[in-house]
Order: C-alpha cells, then sequence, then structure tokens
C-alpha cells in the first residue's frame, strides 16, 4: 500500500523507537553479553520465589467481588456437616493457566480449595452437573436444545445431591475456549446447560451460592432474582481454590470492585461506564409507558462489590469552593467501618460537569483508594483533583478545563454515592 512520505517517515520513527525500547532493557540485562545462563533452574527460584507467590495470592483475595448477599448466606460455617460442590468449573484448572505465560502451574480448583478449607470432618460432595456446552453450541445460542439423556441424568443428581447436604456452591462461567481472542458470542447467558443446574440445585431448597469464573460480564438475572449468595471470581490463577474458600468461609472479607458494568441483556450492548449525557436514561427518569416497554439500567453497576461488614462516609470536605482553572481541589471525607469485622473499603471519586460546550460523559471517575479499616475505625480519605482530572476535548480538538460548576460524587459504586458537594472553576475576568 502506497503511503506518503511523511507518513512513512513517522511510522518508521515510531518502530524504531518501540524496537528501541526493547532492545535497550535486553542491554541492561546484559542479554548480548551472555544470552545463556549457566544455571536455568535459577530463573525458576526467582519467578516463583515467596514474595512473588504472596503477591499472586494477595491478587486473587483482593480481585474477587461479592455481587449479592442476602440474607447473609456468606460467610458459610466451617462446621457444616456437608457441602454440594457442583457445576463445570468446580473442578476446572485449565481457565487458570495462561496460555502466555507457565502452563505447568498446580492451580488449585475450587473443589480442593473448599476441602482443603473445611477439612476431613466436612463431607464434600461434588457432581459436574453439566458441560460449558452442549452438543449444539454454538447455534444452540438462537436456537436452544433441550438436554440429551445423559446431560438430564447429570442435572438430575445434582438436584439429589443437593437435598442431601446442608449448603450448595455452585461453580459456572466460562472455559479456556469459550471466552479471548476471537472468540466472540451472540449472547451474554450461560452456555450450555448451566442455567438448569443452579435452577435443579436451587429447587432443593438448601442454602445456595453461585461463584463465577469468566472473562466477561454475565446476564445471570435468573440467578440475581432466585440465589442468595453470588460470588464473581474470574479467572483466578495458580491459587483459584484458596483465595475463593477464603472467602466463602469468611477467612477473607471480600473487597473488590467491578471494573466493568453488567448488563441485564446484549439488547443493552454498548452499556459501559463512563457513558455521554442521554445515551443511557436511568430506570428512574423514564416514563411509565417506557418502563413497560424496555429494559433498562445495569444488573451490576460500575464499581459495585459488597463486604462482610458495612460502611458509612461523612464529613465531606471540598476546598477550595472555587478555583481557577490552572489550580487544584481538595477532597477529604470519613470513612467509618461500622460492621463487627475489619475489611478493606474501595472509596470511589467522581466528578461530573453541569455544563459542557461539547457532549460530554454523565459522570467520570477520577479517584480511588483502597482503605483498611478494622471494626469501628474511621480514617480520613483524600483526593486531589487537577487541570487534568477537569479536562475535556473541545469542538476544536483542544484539550481545557471549561469554567463553569462541576459535582462532586463519593460513593461506594458508581451508582452508591453516599456523599456530594461542588466546587467552581471561575473564568478568567469573571464569571462562566
Amino acid at each position: 500500500m502506497w503511503l506518503p512520505l511523511v507518513v512513512e517517515s513517522q511510522l518508521t520513527e515510531l518502530l524504531n523507537d518501540r524496537v528501541r525500547d526493547v532492545l535497550r532493557v535486553k542491554f541492561w540485562l546484559g542479554l548480548f553479553d551472555q544470552p545463556y545462563v549457566p544455571d536455568p533452574a535459577v530463573a525458576d527460584r526467582v519467578v516463583r520465589n515467596p514474595q512473588h507467590l504472596e503477591v499472586a495470592l494477595r491478587a486473587a483475595h483482593e480481585s474477587i467481588i461479592l455481587l449479592k448477599n442476602e440474607g447473609a448466606v456468606l460467610p458459610l460455617r466451617k462446621n457444616v456437616r456437608s457441602i454440594l460442590v457442583t457445576g463445570p468449573n468446580a473442578a476446572e484448572t485449565r481457565n487458570s493457566i495462561s496460555r502466555y505465560g507457565p502452563s505447568n502451574l498446580s492451580v488449585v480448583s475450587v473443589l480442593d480449595g473448599i476441602r482443603a478449607k473445611v477439612g476431613p470432618d466436612v463431607q464434600v460432595l461434588y457432581t459436574k452437573g453439566s458441560e460449558f456446552v452442549d452438543a449444539a453450541f454454538p447455534e444452540s445460542e438462537i436456537l436452544p436444545v433441550p438436554p440429551s439423556a445423559p446431560e438430564q441424568a447429570e442435572l438430575d443428581k445434582a438436584r439429589d445431591l443437593a437435598k442431601q447436604v446442608d449448603a450448595a456452591v455452585v461453580v459456572l462461567g466460562e472455559s479456556e475456549q469459550l471466552v479471548g481472542e476471537s472468540r466472540s458470542r451472540t449472547s451474554l447467558d450461560l452456555t450450555g446447560f448451566q442455567l438448569q443446574l443452579v435452577q435443579a440445585v436451587q429447587a432443593a431448597g438448601k442454602p445456595t451460592v453461585v461463584v463465577l469464573l469468566n472473562g466477561r460480564p454475565l446476564t445471570i438475572n435468573w440467578i440475581d432474582r432466585h440465589v442468595p449468595a453470588i460470588v464473581e471470581a474470574w479467572f483466578q490463577g495458580e491459587f483459584c481454590g484458596t483465595a475463593i474458600a477464603d472467602v466463602l468461609f469468611g477467612d477473607y472479607n471480600p473487597s473488590g470492585k467491578l471494573p466493568l458494568t453488567f448488563p441485564r441483556t446484549v439488547g443493552q450492548i454498548p452499556f459501559n461506564f463512563p457513558f455521554k449525557r442521554g445515551s443511557q436514561v436511568p430506570t428512574e427518569k423514564l416514563e411509565a409507558q417506557e418502563r413497560r416497554t424496555m429494559v433498562n439500567g445495569a444488573l451490576y453497576p460500575f464499581g459495585h462489590g459488597l463486604s462482610y461488614t458495612t460502611y458509612r462516609y461523612s464529613n465531606l470536605d471540598i476546598s477550595p469552593a472555587s478555583q481557577t482553572a490552572g489550580g487544584t481541589i481538595g477532597v477529604a471525607l470519613d470513612v467509618t467501618n461500622t460492621g463487627t469485622r475489619a475489611g478493606d473499603e474501595i472509596v470511589q471519586l467522581y466528578i461530573s460537569d453541569d455544563v459542557t460546550s461539547v457532549v460530554y460523559y454523565e459522570t467520570v471517575l477520577r479517584g480511588f483508594e483502597r482503605v483498611a479499616l478494622k471494626a469501628g475505625e474511621t480514617r480520613r480519605v483524600r483526593f486531589q483533583l487537577g487541570p487534568r482530572d477537569l479536562m475535556l476535548l473541545d469542538r476544536d480538538m483542544r484539550w481545557r478545563v471549561e469554567p463553569g460548576r462541576f459535582h462532586v460524587l463519593v460513593g461506594a459504586s458508581s451508582e452508591d454515592i453516599r456523599l456530594t458537594g461542588t466546587f467552581e472553576i471561575r473564568a478568567k475576568g469573571g464569571a462562566r
């Protein structure tokens, strides 16, 4: 393809710049002086040293999100007499091994993590319950098929086992064959007969927890409506089952927040945060007739995530109340752990500009802070907003801070706002 000389020159310079970065690191490491090491096993000891493994476990813990916990079903008691663990992801480990990283890791499955957590005195029953997909997939996404005799027998087995235990953990989601590069889908519903599996287990009437291992948002409307506890764990890595069991049985208080939005249906896509004004009308602003004819609102909004304790936000201070376009604004507030156990709260700071010269976002995230609090403890959390936080790209494609009133919204998610306030950016020489 022919390119103008100027563009070709720019591309050449860009390519040289990127290659230069790679070569610079290799020079730093001495790879051009000694490309081969005498003892390759040394690299394994560096990669898997205790500090690195500790970070991996911490990442697994902190990425787990408690989506729902109705009736305080979680955490489960460790002295339950029996528990059923079922679902296609219950004993699965392949989804935690990256094709771009080590492939010989000894991943802890959710089933093994629960067994290790409760010990030999608790009876842990297991059946797969269903495969990730049915025999007709992917056509079954648009033309569903009934379970075959063997598939129905497995669903019935899970239902019968659920009747025999004190609690059930159903581990659903996706496999490495369902999510990844070039693996788009026509639906965000659970594949195969996973929904039928959780319905069968839930029908047994025992406390039921759904754990999701997946790489994209899923439209789990029935589960959200009927299952009391839902845990989003993503693809956890080596310590998958260990971290999830720690959360399920209360040895780790979940603190993760959603970095994306869960829609109710693919018909809402694109459904995202942040969003432009008017593109996503909140349900409470719809007329009665509109509410009957459209699905609106998120299943779980950006930033959502629950805890085993509760937090109170108070004493918001915004200073100064008026500032120039090049100045900074300080935002401070108190966060109190009002529950009975220690936990981490991720405080989220959003801002919204009253009037903009171009169509801009309704609200934008401009800061977040993880705060570790003991039961009853209060800490002061501080943010600072600078020009980069207030800028927008105007109609002339220039980044600028426009004068006017800004709203500050602080809360536990993009929709769970606890404190609000305002500040003014002054125009040069006067008001806006």
